[in-house]
């Protein structure tokens, strides 16, 4: 199975990496901005496994994946996992438009121009599978992360769609929706040191267990971790009490950890 996998320098990208090299004959495209890691991690996971150091938001990012894709596979490519994004923290009233552009381009934007470039070699190697790695924030909302959510919210409604479009063509769509994921960036101790929070963070190990579901596995939608799914629940049956949950203590703690730098 041959794999793009972006975001794979660090956390859920490369435990995903890590994971399904368990599972031989993988073979990986890793794309991330730190060639250093990249490198490092192709080495680890052997031959089989290469690499494009680029910044998905740049103009020729995609034509650049695919042409690796076309030199190094053929064009054959199995599995795209769009998993690259990162947040910055700022309500609206101080970061402004700024601060949701600088979320729309990398956690949205670059994802669907990536899957535009790919999605031929996909449908020609059906049957294939996209996964978008949105998160529980694409589906509830909280005060300072709007630019975030707002991406992630984006990215889980096109991917709905495009579920039902590829649906035909043999593409599978698959949506994982993590919550908090404890990574190099966001370690979560504080989340985990309370028993009242500390249900709402897994690990990048869980999050590439999902993935595989999420994608070859033919899952539409997969909570990272599980009890996540009753908090959109809530939120759809009950929107009142979810909003005051979400500006409770928790809600406050979990949102103050929220961020990280892009993959």
């Amino acid at each position: 199975m041959i794999t793009v996998l972006t975001g794979a320098s660090s956390g859920i990208g490369e435990a995903d990496a890590r994971g399904f090299a368990r599972e031989p004959p993988a073979r990986f495209v890793l794309v991330a901005r730190r060639e250093v890691r990249l490198r490092a991690l192709a080495a680890e996971l052997g031959p089989a496994t290469t690499y494009v150091a680029v910044d998905l938001v740049d103009e020729d990012a995609p034509a650049r994946v695919r042409a690796h894709v076309e030199e190094h596979h053929g064009g054959t490519l199995h599995l795209l996992v769009n998993n690259a994004g990162s947040s910055w923290r700022s309500t609206f009233g101080d970061g402004g438009y700024e601060n949701v552009r600088r979320h729309m381009a990398l956690n949205f934007d670059a994802q669907l121009r990536l899957t535009e470039a790919l999605l031929p070699l996909l449908r020609a190697s059906a049957p294939s599978s996209i996964v978008n790695v949105s998160s529980v924030a694409g589906r509830v909302s909280r005060g300072g992360a709007g630019g975030y959510s707002a991406s992630k919210f984006a990215l889980a409604g096109w991917s709905d769609a495009l579920r039902a479009e590829e649906l035909e063509h043999g593409v599978h769509v698959g949506l994982v929706l993590p919550g908090f994921i404890a990574t190099e960036g966001f370690p979560a101790a504080e989340l985990t040191a309370k028993a009242a929070t500390r249900w709402v963070v897994s690990t990048p190990d869980k999050a590439a267990d999902a993935i595989v579901e999420a994608g070859p596995g033919g899952k539409a939608e997969r909570y990272v971790p599980r009890p996540w799914a009753a908090v959109v629940v809530l939120r759809t049956l009950l929107p009142g009490l979810a909003r005051r949950l979400s500006t409770g203590s928790a809600g406050k703690a979990a949102l103050t950890r929220t961020g990280g730098e892009p993959t």
